[in-house]
């Protein structure tokens, strides 16, 4: 047969029609089926068994002289199919094998399907070799590969979530890649019991973590984290591509970190919040949620876990008209939700509260929060420039990180403003000191500062579990009990763990260490005076104790064990 008479046949099945398998009719018929199905025109040839699989394999093999293999030969656990997204090679009908360095080895069955090459290509950024199989056994692969991934889902989901409404907040269109993301039942479904799973279990954050071989999802939960699944490492894309798609994300940059909101509705009153963020790392987007509860922050001053002279220093200052408020502590110590504590106390119709935050973690009724966006310009000297031409009475920064803010926020404090405020130091006394060297003069910080409050979160003991813990008295001694405490007879507790608890701990209390500025810390701040005279003085003073002996308080008291006070306050 000529080259004319086939000149109207596309892809492989001209070298079937040239070879003399099909005849031009029903080659032609063939292809407009195979369009018309959706399905390669091979695998339309074989399941109609117009020609037989093993026939088809070897004339690819002779044509194009790609090297023929029995996919029978080989295991099912060994097959690369990581490295390429399901709805990827599904679609184009082949088979990631193995990848060697920079090359991945597709098995096909059609060698002319360039379209595939150049798909996988870019969006794996390997060199694509291909290997012909015979077209019977790739389809059974396939489907193989298609049920493990379902089942290897299916395990994890137990609960039925189609009365829970996970609302897309944010602004924007879903493209039709989004879509498809969405319309993926068994990914929605995991996704979503993940999250009503944290929110059940009192999780505080959320990582979906991408490795070279495995995917691990992990809790984090009383400030430490474990492991709750390890979903198959094929659906790592899939997995981030839906988290982004429902916190209104750009689904096809994978470069760069984003950062969005994903809202929960539970039911018609009550919504959650999720903070996401993502991050490119050398196997793929990490995706971390953190979970904004906002009833966290309306439980009142007494869920804090002040002491009574800690309270009674922290709402008298809360209280005053005007003077500066800061909390220091590291990331995770509960900062935001101290502050918000006393925005609720503070939040009333006859008072202008404005708070400056990066991000909103917290949203309140009442209160007028604005979004620190640095992308577009709008940094935290810039919100509070604008709060105090808006008529304030109360304004809360996020946290103070230069001395232009530094600088605003106290010049707010001392014209009749209360200005609430974070800093990163490890304790009160220097807090103090790291203002100085901010570049902010000693009298402006010693006539604009009412009261410091360092703080970190240690884990309860589960009441139902705890167990007194037997130590002799010089190990008390050492770990900071005074001779007066160790002889009346001390009684610590330790964790042991039941069904009720996380590993002998359920929820967390505050650890406090609060600093009045009182007349004689600020002459030793007017004095440029360095944290050990700050702390001394305050000792004198009697109304100050460090976050350790608040934390040894804690243990005597029976709220939490010796070995959780020395995780967070042992040097």
């Amino acid at each position: 047969m000529n080259e004319d008479s086939n000149k109207n046949l596309k892809g492989f099945s001209r070298y079937l029609v040239n070879a003399g398998l099909l005849e031009l009719e029903s080659a032609l018929e063939a292809e407009k089926k195979a369009k018309d199905d959706d399905v390669p025109l091979i695998t339309h040839v074989v399941r109609t068994g117009l020609v037989p699989s093993r026939k088809i394999a070897l004339l690819a093999h002779q044509e194009f002289g790609l090297p023929l293999l029995d996919l029978d030969a080989l295991s099912k656990d060994s097959l690369a199919v990581n490295e390429v997204e399901p709805q990827l090679f599904n679609k184009h009908h082949v088979l990631p094998l193995v990848r060697r360095g920079n090359r991945l080895f597709l098995a096909a069955s059609d060698p002319t399907n360039q379209e595939a090459i150049k798909e996988i290509q870019f969006s794996t950024g390997l060199a694509i070799e291909i290997i012909l199989v015979e077209e019977e056994k790739l389809a059974s692969a396939l489907e193989d590969a298609s049920k493990s991934q379902e089942a290897a889902m299916g395990a994890m989901l137990e609960e039925n979530l189609e009365n829970i409404d996970f609302g897309l907040d944010g602004e924007g269109d879903i493209d039709e890649e989004g879509q498809a993301e969405i319309d993926e039942a068994p990914v929605v479904r995991f996704v979503n019991k993940i999250l009503l799973d944290a929110i059940n279990s009192g999780v505080s954050d959320i990582h979906f973590e991408p490795y070279e071989k495995s995917y691990r999802i992990r809790y984090r939960q009383d400030g430490l984290l474990f492991e709750k699944a390890s979903p198959p490492v094929n659906i790592a894309q899939r997995l981030s591509s839906r988290l982004k798609v429902m916190a209104r994300l750009n689904i096809a940059e994978r470069r760069v970190p984003q950062d969005g909101r994903i809202k929960l509705k539970v039911s018609k009153h009550q919504a959650i919040d999720f903070r996401v963020n993502t991050c490119p790392t050398v196997y793929g987007e990490k995706v971390v949620l953190r979970i904004l509860d906002a009833s966290a922050a309306t439980l009142g001053v007494d869920a804090l876990g002040f002491e009574e002279d800690q309270k009674e220093l922290f709402l008298k200052a809360i209280k005053k008209p005007y003077g500066m408020i800061l909390v220091t502590g590291p990331t995770g110590s509960g900062k935001t939700v101290s502050l918000y504590t006393a925005l609720n106390i503070l939040n009333s119709p006859e008072v202008n509260i404005s708070t400056a935050e990066d991000p909103v973690e917290i949203q309140v009724e009442g209160i007028n929060q604005v979004n620190i966006n640095t992308a577009s310009g709008l940094h935290f000297a810039d919100a509070l420039r604008a709060f105090l031409r808006q008529d304030p009475d109360i304004i809360m920064v996020g946290e103070i990180r230069d001395l232009e803010t530094g600088e605003i926020a106290v010049k707010a404090a001392q014209t009749g403003h209360m200005v609430l405020s974070t800093l990163h130091t490890n304790d009160a006394p220097q807090t103090l000191t790291r203002m100085a060297n901010m570049g902010i003069p000693p009298y402006n910080i010693a006539s604009s500062v009412n009261l410091i409050m360092a703080q970190r979160l240690g884990r309860r003991l589960c009441d139902h579990c705890k167990e007194v813990e037997d130590l002799p008295r010089t190990a008390l001694l050492e770990e900071g009990f005074s001779e007066a405490e160790v002889a009346s007879g001390l009684t610590i507790y330790k964790a042991v763990g039941c069904d009720k608890c996380n590993n002998g701990y359920k929820g967390r209390v505050g650890i406090f260490e609060i600093l009045p500025v009182s007349e004689g810390i600020a002459q030793i701040i007017l004095e440029e005076g360095n944290a050990m005279q700050l702390k001394d003085q305050a000792l004198k003073e009697g109304y100050y104790y460090d976050l350790r002996t608040a934390g040894l308080l804690k243990v005597k008291n029976g709220i939490t064990s010796l070995e959780e006070i020395n995780r967070i306050t042992k040097d």
